[in-house]
């Protein structure tokens, strides 16, 4: 499945420009609020394995959460794009008659599969690093984790951001971290605190069903199966589906690997212990890749319907807006990391103290990546799914290869290294890609603009300080361009928000 965009059509279900950026802008800072929530508790489920746990307890919760990711990440079978991709083109082109047959072929195999991964994994954790109880545990809990997240998925792409955010971005994760807490408070030991880890995922896989049939089914008494008479009639079909599937179900597992495999290569090479320092000093990333999916989901529907039709203008627009709100949402975040990264790691005790140079490493290497915006996207959306799945192998053979010569050497610096090549390759391959087979690049002014008020604000008063000694004038330093940021993005919204007019 490819796109062309030289030659625009006229798509039934489209919105205008300005409805199209409100659209997105709205469903991006639902899910942006939902995601503060996803990662404070995400943080704080961090925060009480490293106070709870002793610290090889706690690297075998990181290795087993792990392993569970990565089996989720493949029983998902690739189909969370795909469900996102295929209603948004019917929507495009005003045909939603075979939203149903598309919803059927995507769910019923990964209901098998996701049965059959939790299978293996319970008979083979004792071949897996860490301990093969807790990977058990959560195995019992896979099937509605990988359900759950291809029902939410079928409900984004049809334009529906409200069961994301509240299952997977509040009810969720705030559930995780109560129940976490209440491990914390009674002295109960790693397998316990994996079992409630992992329990929300039943309520949420429930309440995601129910919002997905209430949504097909409004849609289909207010359409009848279709929009109306049109003159272009939906491409789907299962074998094209599958099709377009099949090397994202391939990517999305090489992706899962890129962020889980090396907890468990540091937990297999140098120990429990620093699998647990590598997981808690790189754990702020999640919250960067947390709003990054925040907005991503919201324009990721939108996008597809753009690039269906073949209009260039709309889906790089999309595109360039997107980059702006994840950078300026981001970068204050990576900055703050690296001002303050042995403040960061003080939180979760003295075992954790020699983790700054990963902190300060991931934080740079992130701005980088978040500067090239939803990159792999765009390329799923306008049908290169193949050429996405080159360049997530590419950047996971880059990570073991370095993992592999450093990490016995220097141990989980050694993986932050591998980590941010492959950081590095997966966003900068695929950015070159993008302008030259596409046409389309991020850096608009409203990219170029959040760069710019964010370095201004929070790096150059930290360089000014410098040479000052003390936590209290960089604290001082800090809130004085906070809030000079603050101002300039409410003063200047109508760049950062509206696009280039």
């Amino acid at each position: 499945m490819t796109a062309t965009l030289d030659k625009p059509t006229t798509g039934a279900g489209l919105e205008s420009p300005g409805g199209m950026l409100r659209g997105a802008a709205r469903g991006g800072l639902a899910n942006l609020a939902g995601t503060v929530c996803t990662g404070v508790a995400g943080l704080g489920v961090t925060w009480l394995a490293a106070r709870a746990l002793d610290p090889r307890g706690a690297g075998a919760f990181f290795a087993a959460t792990a392993v569970f990711g990565l089996g989720v990440t493949v029983a998902k079978l690739g189909v969370q794009t795909s469900l996102v991709y295929w209603p948004a083109r019917m929507r495009a082109v005003g045909d939603l008659s075979r939203l149903r047959e598309c919803l059927r072929a995507a769910l019923v195999p990964v209901v098998v599969a996701a049965l059959v991964i939790a299978g293996g994994l319970w008979f083979a954790a004792d071949l897996l690093p860490g301990r093969p109880d807790l990977v058990r545990t959560l195995a019992v809990f896979l099937p509605l984790a990988t359900v759950s997240d291809a029902l939410l998925a079928a409900t984004r792409g049809l334009r529906s951001m409200r069961p994301t955010v509240l299952l997977d971005r509040v009810m969720r994760p705030g559930a995780q971290l109560v129940l976490l807490a209440l491990v914390w408070a009674t002295g109960w030991g790693p397998d316990v605190f994996a079992a409630l880890w992992a329990l929300p995922y039943l309520p949420a896989a429930l309440f995601a069903g129910v919002a997905l049939t209430r949504l097909r089914t409004r849609i289909t008494e207010s359409t009848g199966d279709s929009t109306g008479d049109t003159a272009e009639r939906s491409d789907f079909t299962p074998r094209r589906f599958w099709a377009f599937t099949a090397p994202r179900a391939v990517a999305s597992f090489a992706q899962m690997a890129l962020q889980r495999v090396d907890v468990l290569l540091v937990a297999a090479l140098a120990g429990l212990a620093p699998a647990a320092m590598y997981a808690v000093a790189g754990r702020f990333v999640i919250l960067g890749q947390f709003v990054n999916q925040g907005v991503t989901q919201s324009v990721q529907p939108r996008l597809a319907e753009r690039l269906a039709v073949r209009d260039k203008a709309g889906a790089n627009l999309l595109y360039r807006q997107a980059t702006a709100w994840v950078v300026l949402a981001c970068w204050p975040l990576y900055l703050l990391m690296f001002t303050y990264a042995h403040l960061y790691l003080d939180l979760f005790g003295e075992h954790y103290e020699g983790g700054a140079r990963i902190v300060r490493l991931l934080a740079a290497t992130m701005m980088v990546a978040t500067a090239c915006g939803m990159v792999d996207v765009v390329l799923a959306m306008a049908g290169r799914t193949w050429w996405n799945l080159a360049n997530v192998g590419l950047a996971l053979v880059t990570m073991l290869g370095v993992d592999a010569l450093l990490i016995p050497r220097l141990g989980a610096f050694g993986a932050a290294v591998g980590l941010c090549a492959a950081v590095l390759v997966n966003n900068l391959v695929p950015l070159v890609q993008v302008v030259r087979g596409l046409g389309l690049h991020p850096f608009g002014r409203a990219t170029l603009l959040a760069c710019g008020l964010a370095t201004s604000c929070f790096a150059v008063p930290q360089l000014a300080v410098l040479p000052v000694h003390g936590l209290m004038v960089k604290f001082a330093a800090t809130g004085a361009g906070a809030a000079v940021y603050c101002y300039a993005a409410v003063r200047l919204r109508h760049i950062l928000m509206q696009g280039e007019r």
